[in-house]
């Protein structure tokens, strides 16, 4: 089953023979003698015959005309004699100059038909028109050099207009256009035509329209300029140079009267006079009336012939080559707003909307004092522009730039080589346009330089203009002087560098105290490297989040305009600033996990054993009394749980990623991050979204980031951990009840110390006395948790004498063996007796120490200073006693 469809048959796709049916969407056949008409939606009747009846399509019937009467009238109706002969459509054809009459004054039928000839002596001087239908009066420039409607030699004809050979004429133009990018240069059609005839009447007559179309010619050939060429532009300025007693327009020294004004300036330099020395007299806002906000961009259009068309609104995307609702198109002119807009087009559809250029001349409106409406024109920045056959519009180099004032968006005229009915060769479109809106520095009151637009043009060689695309743009940018931004940023830069310089100096000056050693070696140099590099990252990060708070907070939230955003290209350092700071902290995290991995921690297990049991010695056969073993669960549980809190934190990194997003994403904080002058966290999804700026969205993340990790902080530190639970204290309070102390060295002469020793003596005992003990430490009815007797100070960092260190190491050193390759050590029985007596040393060691029973090896308790707290570090090195700092 065929379903509901057709063949597809377009009216191309006839033939002479058939004709395309509207009705039917295909083609159908045409009676005798017909042909398909120029509009092939018909018949009509072939040369030789005479229409006797037609009612569209195909319902047309034909006559020969007799021999006497071969021609057919221009209708087709009748058949007519023809005395000059005939055309290949078979109607009545005439000479030059004469004009064909098939019917009296009174729309009777002639007989024959008539070759009038046009008088174009002084009485009338007429000529034939275009159609050949009637005698009109003949051009001006013919009557002034000939006297007559007749261009005889030695006077010039050109482009339809006749010049005596008498006259100072301009230069020969040469009739060629330049397309650089395809390496290609062929003779215009157009410029053949009419270039030289614009000049002419441009230079003898100060003719308006022709002053124009040798303008719009000098822009189609991209405004370059070239001492020894006499294309488009050359003439122009041949006429522009040898004009100036004709005057000024407005006051404008580079706008000619009678000429458009093409070039500020005939040589490059002139930019920064131009865009810098004064600024546009209009007060721009972030919130105010319509003329505050937007930008009223109003152009004069012309098309190629030099016809004035209107005056246009750039509003309705007159300048945006890609499609888009109204709303978004008109974005581009909010003031503050950012635009970016680009698309690929066919050329095909370029060729059918643009198939006659038009050209513009764009200024930007405001109101004067006396409320009169005036003009301040934008230059442009053609970037396919030469000088002397260099693009000197290319460089960010202001004093070679040459501005202009005169675009096109698309020309497919200059491309047409020989015949202007036919496509274009090459066409050359405008696919890059950026309008740059420059703030006056230190300005408090929204001043800005004027506008420049910049355009770049890309030729493109038709071959199939179904299949070829162009990718165009339009963008509108904001910038302002960034350098004493940029000076106050390597100003805190350094300031904060050389202060984490100082501060890492004392960290490592802190880290040789605690490791025990006063000799400044290779491992110091390294370690301060080290610590300076978590320092440094830590000054990046502050650079960062303050940069980005800072625009965040004076761009959104100004009014009168005195801070724009950095250009993306303008972000580069603080982009490297970010990478460096993640680059530090990767190295401060290594080091931190290599301090994390050679911690040394020994748990202290304080309890003693219970009576004694009997135990059979092995290969004797005999059985001896020896002491209740002490189990060692406790110890493994108490490890389990110091495992448990390694990751405890002060803030919950689910919650934490989960509110930043839910922030961000549902609240709407990600929109202040838009290159826009709008504060509102929610946009309709009918406007323009403006790009992202990279400094507004870390500035808005790390913010918020920030605060939910600082409330975080404050609900766990003064709810959460006062009124639900302190896994800290928990732990402690654990460590208490299993008789079981933590002993931890980060350093070699620094650790930390959990005092867990049971204040009822032993713990592992059954639930009945653990009741009985807990009830009786409730009722105070025995000595407190505390290391000093009567205090509770259960948490110590410790600092460790160097005797105390190295006895310590002999008795590490044999429980570190066991972790040896296995073919280097004893037996696996006497290695793990080997660990266990090890542990015991270490146990009975570690408890003797606490218990203050090494007179050579004693310890003091103290209170830590607040600047010791403060600096990280330590005053007192413990020569002969160690220290627990409470």
């Amino acid at each position: 089953a065929r379903g509901f469809s057709l063949p597809l048959q377009r009216p191309a796709d006839c033939g002479a023979a058939r004709y395309f049916d509207i009705s039917r969407l295909a083609c159908g056949p045409c009676g005798a003698h017909q042909r398909q008409s120029a509009g092939g939606s018909s018949c009509v009747c072939q040369p030789g015959y005479r229409m006797v009846s037609s009612n569209g399509g195909s319902s047309v019937i034909c006559e020969k005309c007799p021999a006497n009467r071969s021609g057919v009238t221009q209708d087709g109706w009748n058949c007519i004699t023809c005395p000059k002969g005939l055309t290949s459509e078979g109607n009545c054809k005439c000479l030059h100059n004469e004009i064909l009459v098939e019917r009296s004054i009174d729309g009777i039928l002639l007989n024959e038909a008539l070759c009038i000839h046009c008088n174009g002596s002084e009485q009338s001087f007429s000529a034939s028109d275009t159609s050949g239908n009637r005698c009109v009066r003949c051009e001006q420039t013919f009557i002034n050099a000939s006297k007559s409607c007749d261009c005889r030699s030695p006077n010039i004809l050109t482009g339809g207009l006749c010049f005596s050979a008498s006259d100072n004429l301009p230069p020969k133009g040469v009739a060629t256009v330049r397309f650089g990018q395809l390496g290609l240069t062929l003779t215009s059609a157009w410029f053949l035509k009419n270039l030289q005839s614009s000049a002419s009447a441009c230079w003898l007559y100060s003719n308006l329209t022709a002053c124009q179309a040798l303008g719009n010619m000098c822009v189609m050939n991209m405004n370059s300029l070239s001492s020894s060429s006499t294309d488009a532009c050359g003439l122009f300025q041949y006429i522009y140079v040898n004009t100036a007693r004709l005057g000024i327009v407005h006051s404008i020294a580079y706008w000619r009267h009678n000429l458009p004004w093409l070039y500020y300036g005939d040589q490059p330099g002139l930019a920064s006079q131009v865009l810098e020395a004064n600024h546009f007299p209009t007060i721009f806002s972030f919130k105010g009336t319509d003329k505050d906000v937007k930008l009223q961009f109003i152009a004069a259009s012309f098309d190629a012939a030099g016809n004035f068309l209107t005056w246009q609104n750039l509003e309705g995307g007159i300048l945006q080559l890609c499609p888009d609702t109204q709303t978004k198109l008109n974005a581009a002119y909010a003031f503050g707003t950012t635009y970016q807009q680009s698309c690929k087009i066919s050329v095909s559809k370029i060729l059918q909307d643009f198939a006659n250029p038009i050209f513009y001349d764009l200024f930007l409106e405001y109101n004067g004092d006396n409320g009169q409406q005036y003009l301040w024109a934008v230059p442009v920045l053609n970037l396919n522009l030469q000088y002397s056959e260099m693009f000197v519009n290319q460089g960010s180099n202001m004093n070679t730039w040459l501005l202009t004032r005169r675009f096109f968006l698309v020309d497919a005229l200059s491309g047409k080589e020989n015949d202007l009915g036919k496509l274009p060769r090459v066409i050359r479109i405008a696919s890059k346009i950026t309008i740059s809106i420059r703030l006056v520095s230190h300005t408090q009151r929204g001043m800005i330089y004027p506008p420049l637009i910049t355009i770049a043009y890309t030729d493109v060689l038709v071959q199939n203009p179904e299949t070829q695309s162009v990718m165009v743009s339009f963008s509108v940018s904001y910038e302002m002087n960034q350098s004493e931004a940029q000076i106050q940023t390597d100003i805190t830069l350094g300031v904060l560098g050389g202060l984490a310089v100082l501060w890492s100096l004392l960290k490592t000056a802190g880290w040789k105290r605690r490791t025990g050693s006063s000799i400044i070696d290779l491992q110091t140099v390294f370690k301060f490297l080290l610590f300076y590099a978590g320092d440094l990252a830590n000054v990046f990060f502050i650079i960062t989040v303050g940069t980005g708070i800072y625009w965040l907070v004076f761009f959104k939230a100004q009014q009168f305009v005195s801070v724009l955003l950095p250009l993306p290209s303008q972000e580069e350092d603080f982009v490297t600033y970010i990478a460096c700071a993640f680059s530090l902290k990767a190295l401060q995290f290594l080091q931190l996990l290599v301090s994390q991995l050679t911690i040394d921690i020994f748990f202290i297990d304080w309890e003693r054993p219970k009576g004694k049991v009997l135990k059979a010695v092995e290969g004797e056969g005999v059985i001896k009394s020896a002491a209740a073993p002490v189990s060692i669960w406790r110890t493994y549980f108490i490890a389990n749980e110091w495992n448990e809190i390694q990751t405890v934190r002060k803030i919950n990194p689910l919650f934490q990623v989960l509110a930043v997003l839910f922030f961000l994403e549902v609240v709407g904080f990600s929109n202040l991050a838009l290159m826009d002058s709008s504060s509102s966290l929610s946009r309709s999804s009918e406007s323009y979204i403006a790009p992202w700026s990279r400094i507004l969205r870390f500035g808005v993340s790390a913010a918020l980031w920030l605060a939910i990790a600082f409330l975080q902080t404050v609900f766990f530190s003064v709810f959460y951990e006062r009124f639900v639970e302190d896994k800290i204290s928990q732990f402690v309070d654990l460590c208490c009840m299993s008789n079981i102390s933590v002993f931890l060295l980060s350093h070699s002469c620094f650790g930390y110390y959990i005092h867990g020793r049971s204040v009822h003596g032993h713990a592992d005992t059954n639930m009945e006395e653990m009741n009985m003990n807990l009830k009786r430490e409730a009722e105070n009815l025995c000595s407190q948790r505390g290391l000093l007797p009567n205090t509770d100070g259960q948490t110590f960092q410790i600092s460790i004498s160097r005797k105390m260190r190295l006895h310590y190491d002999r008795i590490h050193e044999s429980l570190m063996r066991k972790r040896g390759p296995a073919r280097l050590l004893d037996s696996s029985a006497n290695t793990f007796e080997q660990s266990t007596r090890a542990y015991n040393t270490m146990n009975k060691f570690l408890s003797s120490f606490i218990d203050h029973v090494h007179k050579e090896m004693d310890y003091i308790i103290k209170d830590k200073l607040l600047l010791e707290r403060i600096l990280g570090m330590e005053f007192m090195e413990p020569i002969e006693k160690s220290i627990f700092y409470n």
